[in-house]
């Protein structure tokens, strides 16, 4: 009996003994098999986070530039200005100095080119021909003074986007640079060489598509460049620069948008009779 419980003892000792063996043996294995496989469960859920932040990015930025929202990038093409002896000579040059060649025909001009003067008193709306390869002249009839340029082009491979170009014609007194601030019209309708021009605008609020509506009064408008009618908008630092097409071939109706908050000035240009009239208006925008 004492022989039998003997054995029966020492048998449950090497069971136990065996256990606590594998235990110490194959649970280390079993849990640095689990840290592993977390760790990568924990990689793969960082890689899928990774990847999702990426797509939202990008998705992102395809969603602002369907809503018409642009990131901002460098111009390729670089414009230089000089006057002189009633003429203007305009350079363009891509980033590596080499004349711009693939413009386009945009309005039935290759280049149109567009100059105010500092108190936005003057406007000019002009055609400057190509003389040589990237090089283009214009006679021009201003004075001296500090003028703005605005050059607007299309090319077939390089990024531009029109922005103002300052320049000078002569030596103007110092006192000329003073900017004087743009009173707003408490009427739109405006008379310029016998013509009337009245302007209708929805609701002037930032950030907003608006409509303006010209009526001219029965006159017969003639096609100017390929349209009904131009709009040229600046603001009142002259910075940010629009310039709008009618919605259609027939009716002096445009619709743009207005970046900020501020003063504009609005050219509208209208042919009749063969003779080409801009009627000016100063409007605010909330």
């Amino acid at each position: 009996m004492k022989k039998w419980m003997f054995s029966a003892v020492l048998y449950l000792v090497v069971v136990v003994a065996g256990y606590a063996v594998y235990e110490a043996v194959f649970g280390v294995n079993k849990g640095a098999e689990h840290d592993a496989s977390k760790n990568v469960a924990e990689q793969k859920i960082e890689e899928h986070n990774s990847h999702a932040n990426v797509g939202t990015e990008q998705q992102h930025e395809e969603d602002n530039h369907e809503h018409g929202e642009t990131i901002s990038k460098e111009n390729e093409i670089q414009v230089t200005i000089e006057g002189g002896n009633k003429q203007l000579f305009l350079t363009l040059k891509d980033d590596l100095g080499n004349p711009v060649t693939d413009l386009e025909i945009n309005h039935e001009k290759l280049l149109h080119l567009i100059v105010v003067d500092e108190h936005l008193e003057q406007y000019h709306h002009l055609h400057p021909e190509e003389i040589a390869p990237g090089q283009f002249k214009v006679t021009s009839e201003l004075e001296e003074g500090t003028y703005k340029a605005f050059v607007d082009i299309k090319s077939t491979s390089l990024q531009y986007e029109v922005q103002p170009i300052p320049f000078i014609v002569g030596n103007p007194a110092t006192s000329e640079h003073a900017h004087g601030s743009l009173q707003v019209d408490k009427e739109l309708t405006k008379t310029v060489d016998e013509n009337k021009v009245s302007l209708m605008t929805t609701d002037l609020t930032a950030n907003e598509p608006m409509t303006l509506t010209f009526d001219v009064y029965e006159a017969v408008l003639e096609p100017y460049l390929g349209a009904i009618g131009h709009v040229v908008i600046l603001d009142e630092q002259a910075e940010e620069y629009l310039h709008v097409h009618p919605l259609n071939e027939h009716d002096p109706i445009f619709e743009t948008q207005f970046p900020h908050p501020g003063i504009y000035k609005i050219w509208a240009e209208f042919q009749q009779d063969g003779k080409v009239t801009v009627y000016p208006f100063v409007v605010k925008v909330k």
